[in-house]
């Protein structure tokens, strides 16, 4: 038996962009934990599969997308879920989209769309469910923070800004947050081959380089990063709010490795 205060049962989790990569891991972890599980996006056939998953680890889940650039769809879907379960505990955000591209050359419409979904999106999740935290006096919201919001990675400015302000962001409403018993942190993971990178890492001068860069020589497991979702959004983290763990073999702490 675990620690009781790590443990999640009666909990009620949402996790959005919970279909895909690190959410769709992070969402069946906190359902191992012990939580009822909510993981949503926008792709209906992928949100109903999901959540059936959730069921099959034997916890209560219900099938509802959402798009986190509009606030309307995501009241929309905390109204679902209190519907369903009376209230939620615990929010994850990793709805998230990059492109690589020399930054001299991002367009508009390319940075936009990258701030709306990676910065935008998570403003608005935190306001819709946040406002249901703070009326419960209770709440643990878990950003989806990077290695890029502390140092600049190659040609993905847009991307490495939107996430420097997630974390940011994080702080903010951390601050104003605390005194309402809601706790709100970033996980920062390193590298993490997930569908959305494998072309920019596999065989790569890249892909090598953050190898080189990270001190334990690989990338991470996509289950390595469920402790520190399980411990940011358990009671255990009473006392944590407004800063990040980093997931990510070592690579911030490195200087030179050999």
């Amino acid at each position: 038996m675990g620690h009781p205060s790590l443990d999640l049962t009666n909990k009620t989790a949402v996790v959005i962009g919970g279909t895909s990569g690190i959410g769709l891991t992070l969402a069946k972890g906190l359902a191992q934990a012990g939580a009822n599980v909510v993981p949503t996006g926008r792709r209906a056939d992928l949100v109903e599969s999901v959540s059936k998953e959730i069921q099959a680890l034997g916890k209560k889940s219900i099938a509802h997308t959402v798009d986190v650039t509009n606030k309307a769809s995501l009241q929309s879907l905390l109204d679902a879920v209190l519907k369903e379960f009376g209230s939620v505990q615990i929010m994850v955000n990793c709805a998230g989209r990059t492109k690589r591209t020399p930054t001299l050359n991002v367009s508009e419409s390319e940075w936009n769309g990258i701030m709306e979904t990676n910065l935008t999106g998570t403003l608005l999740a935190c306001q819709v469910f946040g406002q249901h935290m703070i009326e419960q006096k209770y709440g643990r919201i878990i950003n989806i923070a990077s290695l890029s919001s502390f140092v600049a990675l190659y040609e993905v400015a847009a991307y490495s800004a939107s996430k420097a302000a997630v974390l940011s962001l994080t702080k903010s409403f951390a601050l104003e947050w605390a005194r309402h018993g809601v706790c709100v942190n970033a996980i920062a993971p390193g590298l993490f081959r997930t569908d959305l990178n494998a072309s920019l890492l596999d065989g790569t001068p890249r892909g090598n380089e953050f190898k080189v860069r990270t001190p334990m020589g690989r990338f991470g497991q996509l289950e390595e990063l469920v402790g520190a979702a399980v411990f940011l959004a358990s009671d255990s983290a009473s006392f944590v709010t407004g800063t990040s763990i980093a997931v990510d073999g070592g690579f911030l702490a490195s200087g030179v490795n050999q």
